[in-house]
Order: structure tokens, then sequence, then C-alpha cells
């Protein structure tokens, strides 16, 4: 290996100061630590084979005391006065004590070199071994009769009757406690250090629970630094106030009942469910192929699709995925009731909820069709009530929105009589009185029914399609109104489809009238009502304010010879027909208000009644005095005396006559 490098003989001296206050350090420290030494009297008992183990033991316990805690002492202490220059001792993670450190005084620091400097002579003069020359060098202290009570014994032997002598593994019990850095007790609570006072007093602040609640700032950024870590978002800072108030939210909605299913469904997938029952079909096998084969024949049901498509050209309708909703719906509205013939009559829209129409025939008047309504496809269909002339008199006069809710009161002026259901029927029935409308030629009158005047000017009410309608081309169906009719009754202002004669008595009042004196109250007769009959062409409709009552269009003019006409209502906006070939329809999707060319203005109350003429007779009089009730009662009693005695002469009288 080769020789070692010379010592060198001397070391420069640190400053006064510097070597008094590691001295006094170093006094400290050694008066506290304990000798290490093993108790002679136990190694005379032990057995010769025991001791021959513990002297080895005992080479190696100086080898590992003294080779590993004296010897760097000697050499960092060497090490540090080099070149005149102090360098840091790296920190090992034991207490100051154990840091290695330079000798205190003089005596000590040349005791060390002549120390070191004989070791490194043997050395390089190969006499013994290192391990000898330690031995020999450092000797140990006398046993001291104090170690017995001493609380950090640095050599405790154990015996075993089953293994030899051993010490425990840790350095640490070799040491003294002041060495290992345990402090001296002391009854006295240290004081806490400055930044630790400052973080316990901030903790304590934000700890502080809120005026309104229970709930304090350092407990609602513990749940929202929770809910970040849980959820880890991509972007943190951008959501952190949107997680500031869900987790706020959260905190004051609790959970309170988790026994309960949280009601978490959400509208769209409600009524999604409620719809999956439309896309099924009941029965299976031999009977599903029974029922579709009825299917393909006649149905009451009108090819929804098919119109959905010609509207949708006409730029007006619903979306495809509602149409076939409803065309679904009408159909389970067919299997639940004994309809002959069904169509799609249109949707009117609320405030809360839409409703869908359907239209089948049952009478005639303004009752002539019967109609069920419903929010959505897959609720239940219900029935409206027929209409009654009240009714549309005073839906004439009023303008509601809808709320969705056929049960919702009408609140308006004049009041009208019924709910939201009623005015609904009303609507309908203006609606259809007005805009249902069909090309020219398609009905045709029965030739079994009587002319129009000898039915006294009302008109027929019935009519019935013509087999040999060949349709009219789309370009004449747009260029004159002439060919487009109204095949739906008018509605006089009556409110009714046929004129009745107010002052008309009915049997049982002409009954009634026989007996009593006839009375003039007003005149007999009243001018008679008349309106338009069926199938009145639209070029015969009033304009509104020099405004054209229909606009007619094509839907395509690139393309007229695939085009269809569309006619659409400017007196009730979202009122539509098409007509393309023989076939037509109309539809209204809308708020069900009529055009007003003016704001509406709600009708004035009526004016205020007079007082009651006043007259002696109605009026309050004063109460009588005591003298004035006397004498009405002296009189009452003369005129009752007088009565008495005209009777007792007459009973005198009759008496006489019967003697005679």
């Amino acid at each position: 290996m080769g020789d070692l490098p010379p010592y060198p003989e001397s070391l420069p001296q640190q400053p006064p100061s510097r070597r008094s206050s590691q001295a006094s350090e170093r006094r400290r420290s050694w008066g506290q630590a304990q000798p290490l030494a093993a108790d002679p009297e136990e190694e005379r008992q032990m057995p010769p084979d025991a001791q021959h183990s513990t002297s080895g033991w005992s080479q190696r316990r100086s080898l590992s005391q003294q080779e590993s805690f004296l010897m760097p002492r000697a050499f960092q202490a060497e090490e540090v006065q080099l070149g005149g220059t102090e360098y840091p001792f790296m920190n090992s993670g034991f207490p100051s004590e154990f840091q290695p450190q330079p000798y205190p005084d003089e005596s000590r620091i040349q005791a060390a070199q002549g120390t070191t400097s004989l070791i490194l002579q043997g050395l390089q003069q190969g006499q013994g071994g290192l391990f000898q020359h330690l031995d020999s060098a450092f000797q140990e202290p006398p046993v001291s009769p104090l170690n017995q009570f001493n609380l950090y014994q640095s050599d405790q032997i154990y015996e075993s009757a089953q293994h030899r002598p051993y010490r425990r593994d840790d350095p640490a019990l070799q040491f003294s406690g002041s060495e290992l850095g345990f402090p001296q007790y002391n009854a006295e609570v240290p004081e806490p250090e400055p930044l630790e006072l400052a973080v316990q007093n901030a903790k304590a602040y934000l700890l502080q629970t809120s005026i309104n609640c229970d709930l304090s700032l350092y407990e609602h950024l513990v749940n929202l630094l929770t809910k970040i870590l849980n959820q880890r978002p991509e972007d943190p800072l951008s959501v952190l106030e949107s997680l500031n108030r869900t987790t706020q939210w959260e905190w004051f909605h609790p959970k309170l009942d988790m026994l309960r299913d949280d009601p978490e469904m959400q509208p769209t997938y409600e009524m999604a469910e409620k719809q999956k029952a439309l896309f099924t079909r009941g029965g299976g096998g031999a009977e599903g192929e029974q029922e579709m084969e009825e299917e393909v024949g006649e149905t009451p049901v009108p090819n929804i699709m098919e119109t959905a498509f010609y509207f949708e050209q006409a730029g007006v309708g619903l979306s495809v995925d509602e149409s076939f909703r409803i065309f679904l719906a009408l159909k389970q509205l067919v299997e639940q009731h004994p309809i002959h013939t069904c169509r799609f009559w249109g949707k009117i829209l609320g405030i809360n909820r839409s409703y869908l129409v359907a239209e089948e025939e049952s009478r005639s008047g303004a009752n002539k069709y019967l109609y069920f309504v419903c929010n959505e496809p897959g609720l239940p269909w219900t029935r409206l009530p027929h209409v009654t002339p009240a009714q549309i008199v005073n839906a004439r006069k009023i303008k509601k929105f809808f709320t969705g809710y056929l049960d919702a009161p009408v609140v308006s002026y004049p009041p009208f009589p019924g709910n939201e259901a009623n005015y609904l029927r009303a609507q309908i029935a203006r609606i259809s009185a007005a805009t249902q409308i069909s090309p020219l030629g398609f009905y045709q009158f029965s030739e079994e029914e009587g002319d129009e005047e000898e039915e006294g000017g009302a008109g027929r009410d019935s009519y019935e399609e013509n087999p040999d309608f060949e349709g009219i081309p789309v370009l004449e169906l747009i260029d004159s109104m002439a060919n487009w009719v109204h095949h739906t009754q008018h509605i006089l202002s009556q409110g009714r489809c046929t004129w009745v004669n107010p002052l008309q008595k009915t049997e049982e009042e002409e009954d009634l009238g026989e007996e009593e004196e006839k009375v003039d109250e007003g005149p007999e007769e009243v001018e008679q009502e008349v309106g338009p009959p069926l199938l009145t062409p639209l070029s015969e409709d009033a304009e509104i304010m020099h405004l054209s009552p229909w606009t007619m269009r094509m839907s395509c003019s690139l393309c007229p010879q695939y085009s269809v006409a569309v006619v659409r209502s400017n007196l009730w906006p979202g009122a539509y027909a098409y007509a393309s070939g023989k076939k037509f329809e109309n539809i209204y999707i809308g708020w069900g208000h009529k055009y007003s060319p003016e704001n509406f203005n709600p009708a004035l109350p009526a004016p205020i009644q007079q007082e009651y003429p006043s007259s002696p007779a109605i009026m309050e009089r004063s109460d009588p005095t005591v003298e004035e009730e006397q004498a009405v009662k002296a009189v009452q009693e003369e005129v009752l005396a007088a009565t008495e005695e005209e009777e007792e002469d007459k009973e005198e009288e009759e008496g006489e006559e019967t003697d005679d």
C-alpha cells in the first residue's frame, strides 16, 4: 500500500476566546459522562471459557468504543486546526454532545498530538497492529462506585442459560443521558417558540365559527381542499369558485335521511321512462302477428310522419323525433278509447307546460269534435269538456296565457265561467272556426240536404269528400285565395254556430205565460244574425287594418314542380295549411292568441249603479216620546171599547129577533 505520509509535528493554535469556550464546553460534557468499564467481580465469577470469550468481546468493545469514538476526535481535532482555518462539521443527526469537536486546551491537544505520533510511528515501523496500539494508548478508566446509582448505564451485561453474554446493539446505550441529548427534568414548562406561537394563534383565529352558522373558516378550507384532492380537476384554479360554492352548499344542505332514496332523477330521464311504454308492443307470437296485420289495414291513426315531412318543407312543424312520439301517443289514445277518426290538431304553448291536442269527430256545431290533450307524449290523455256559448263570448273579451294545468283558475275581467280546461276548449273552437281550410273542390255538399234558403239562411252544417277531386296545381293555389275554402262553421257573436232568438220562449215558459198577463218589456223581435256558410272562399274574409288575413307562398321557388303550397293565417299566428295534389292538412302551433293591430285593453268595469230613490215609505223615523205613546195607547183603548160595545149590541139584537 505504501508508507503513510508524515504527520505534522505541531498545529497552529486557536484564539484564546475560542479555546476557552470550547474548553468549558468540553469540561461540562466530560463531567457528565460516565467511564466505560466492566465489573471485575463479574469477570472473576465467570467460567474460563466465558472469560476467554469475554476478553475477546472486550477487545471488540474497545475497538467499537475507542476506535469509533476517540480516534475520530483526535484526528478531527488536528484537521480542524490545519491552516489556521475552522471548517464546520457535518451534522449527523446526533445531539451537539456527539458532534466532533476540537480539544478544549493546549495540554490535551499536545497529548493527543504525541499519542497520535507514537501510533503512526509504530504503524510505519510495523510494530503491532492498530488495535494493539489503541489498547495500550487508551486504557479504560477505573470503575466508579457510583455506577450502580447511574440511571444511564453505559455497559450492561446480560446472562442467559442458552446464550453467552451479549450487549444491546443500540450504540446510544453506551453513552450517558447528557451525551444522548436528554434534557434534565424540570417542572417548569418551557415557553413556546415565537413561530410556533404565531401558528397556534393563526389556527385559533381560523377556528372561530361564523356569526350566522356553526361553520368555521378552518373547517370550510379543510372540506374544500378535500374535495379538490378527491376530484382532482384538470384546472383547479378555474373551478375554485364553483367548488367553493358547492362545498358551502353541501355543508348547509346535508342529507338528513340516508334510508330513503335520493330523488336525483332528472325531468328528462323521468319523461324518457314514461315514454318507454310507447315503444313496446304488447303480446307476442301469433297474437303479435295478428295485431300487426290489423294495423297494416285500416287504422284511425293518421300518418303523422308524412304530414311532418310536408310541413318541414314549409318551414313549420315539430322535429322528427317529437313527431314520431306524437304518432305513438295518438296510437295509444286510439287503443284506450273507442275512436273511429283521429287527427293531430296542433300544439298550444304554455308558460309552464304545453298542450298536445288530438281531434275526434263526434257532433255538430262548435262541439262537432271532441278534443283530447296531454302535456307530453306518453302522459295520459285528458278529454276536454264541451264548450258553451257563454265561454266563447267571454273568451273573446280576455287574453290569457296558458299555464299547462287544466285545473288552474282563469283570473280575468270579465270573469270567465270556468277553469283553464274550459278556456282552452273555447280557444280551440275559435281557432278551428277561423283557420281550418281546404282546397276548393275537395269537399262538397251531399245532394240529400236542402238548400240554404229553405233552412232559414243558417247554411248547411255537413259535407262529404269529393271522389272526383283531382287536385289543384300549386301555382294556382298560391295565386288566388279563391282556391281555398273554410270547411268549419263560423261562430256567431252569440257564441253559437246557429242563431237562436233570445226572446223566443220555450214550451214551459209559454205554458206559464198563458196564466199570467203579458207585459211588454221590449221589442218583440230581434234581428237575426247570419254568418258566412260552409265552404266559403278565403277571398271573402275581411281585412285587418288593410292587412290581408292570409299569406300564401310556395315552399321552394327553385323547384316549383316538387314544391307544396303553404298558407299562413295572419289573424291567428301559428295556423298553417299545406296542399300538394290531393293531399292537404292544417296545423296550429302557437300561444292561442288572436292577432290584434292595437295593444290589448281589457274591458272597462260596468258603470256604478244609481242609489235607490228615497221616499217617506222607506225613510227612517225618529222614536216617539212617552206622551205620544200614551196618547196612541188611549186612542187604541177607545177604539177597542167601542168595538166591544158594538159587538154586544149586535148580539142583543140577534137574541131579540130569535125570541120573536
